[in-house]
């Protein structure tokens, strides 16, 4: 729209075009008051009726809440008004009038249920606290792209349509490509690995995966984010310090960037930014501490994996990001290297947050010979993978990296109750739509 000038920008003085959605309507007899809000902020719109024209007038009490408007007049200070200032309109228009029953309020002063805000999305977005989540889950993309960047990694792309699947043919979703089978890719993992087995060393990747595990709890998703590293010349300790930085880098751009986001969400006064190293716990070590918080009707045994009242009894006891390293060989995946000093160890790690795990990773098996092992020790066909597996015989460097959850790591730092309060459209079992 040519000439809009935004809500925050109007100065006493100007002479504005606004356009938004009607807030709010007040109307106190001889003077009302339109609410207007757009992206910036809101405005408050006056209606001295006795001084106005009447189908001027007549238009704007009469149209309904979040209607499109277009409003035209002069700004003047008003210290009573929301922002401080108030535009008298010389002209109104009604650019999409908005249906009087609303499926939900925008202006939060009644609740919804959460499946309610998910049907009407468009709707939810409108209010502050909602479209700050987002604002933020923007904000953390960013300084996590940067800082990859720092990391001297390069940003790649990749297929999100396989042959198969990264850990075999489970947790699939099977699609017809051209007359055959093929699947949606749960992970990028091995094909980052290639990318870093190539003169590029070291990448990311922010991307969708998909998953389809019949999970229905307030942390699963069947399409999510991944935010993703692998590097070349990389152990697993190098990866973990990479993990780290990027988290911590994601915390400090929000302090830094969205001070009106996290008051919009209540959170402006309680938000920190995790200060020190991340400790360093090994499987070990965590089984004990949980064993020893008596939380778990059973006590866990060496090979168990971590349940997750057991992670919740660990992140109290820690109080804060901690990685658990050193996992059992038998519970990571055929890609990630065991230790050459013990293979019943590997070098797989997670890096969780009091609530949840949010980190995978390790370094990975860069040897042909051992790596075909891995295959054949979980069950798993090797000539499925040639495409992966033959490069290893054309000198591929020890490298490792991390699969981090973007919806998780939104849900942690904003303590959200629902993964699905970080994901605009999300698919679970239950929702394919909108």
């Amino acid at each position: 729209m040519q000439d809009r000038t935004y809500t925050a920008d109007a100065e006493p003085g100007d002479d504005v075009t606004v356009a938004g959605w009607v807030h709010e309507i007040r109307d106190l007899g001889g003077i009302a008051f339109l609410i207007l809000r757009d992206s910036t902020g809101k405005i408050q719109i006056k209606f001295e009726k006795d001084e106005m024209d009447d189908d001027l007038v007549e238009t704007g009490l009469d149209v309904s809440r979040e209607s499109v408007i277009s409003v035209s007049g002069g700004v003047e200070e008003e210290p009573r008004a929301p922002t401080g200032v108030e535009v008298t309109p010389e002209s109104l228009e009604v650019v999409s009038a908005a249906d009087p029953e609303l499926p939900l309020d925008p202006s939060g002063k009644v609740d919804a249920e959460l499946s309610t805000r998910l049907d009407n999305r468009t709707l939810d977005l409108r209010k502050d606290e909602v479209q700050a989540v987002f604002e933020i889950r923007a904000e953390i993309l960013r300084a996590v792209r940067e800082k990859f960047r720092e990391y001297r990694c390069t940003e790649i792309n990749t297929p999100k349509i396989v042959a198969t699947g990264t850990e075999g043919g489970t947790e699939l979703f099977p699609i017809t490509y051209f007359g055959e089978e093929a699947f949606m890719n749960q992970s990028p993992q091995l094909f980052k690995q290639l990318i870093a087995g190539s003169n590029v060393e070291r990448v990311f990747e922010i991307g969708p995966i998909f998953r389809a595990e019949e999970h229905n709890t307030p942390r699963h998703l069947n399409e999510a984010t991944s935010i993703d590293f692998e590097g070349a010349f990389c152990d697993e300790s190098d990866a973990m310090d990479v993990a780290e930085g990027v988290i911590k880098a994601a915390y400090e751009a929000i302090a830094e960037n969205c001070s009106e986001e996290l008051e919009a969400l209540g959170l402006d006064d309680e938000f920190e930014v995790p200060e020190g190293e991340f400790p360093r716990l090994s499987y070990e070590e965590a089984i004990e501490r949980i064993n020893a918080t008596g939380e778990l009707d059973e006590q866990l045994v060496w090979g168990d994996d971590l349940p997750t009242e057991g992670e919740k009894a660990l992140g109290d006891d820690v109080g804060g990001h901690y990685f658990i390293t050193d996992w059992p060989s038998e519970i990571k995946p055929f890609y990630i290297q065991d230790h050459d000093d013990d293979e019943q160890l590997s070098t797989g790690f997670d890096l969780m947050h009091p609530r949840m795990e949010l980190v995978s990773g390790g370094q990975r098996e860069h040897r042909h010979e051992r790596l075909i092992e891995g295959f054949e020790q979980q069950g798993l066909d090797p000539d499925q993978f040639e495409y992966y597996t033959k490069m290893f015989k054309y000198g591929m460097p020890p490298h490792a990296g991390f699969g981090l959850g973007g919806e998780r790591l939104v849900m942690t730092i904003l303590g959200l109750e629902n993964i699905r309060e970080a994901v605009l459209f999300p698919r679970d079992r239950q929702r394919l739509s909108p």
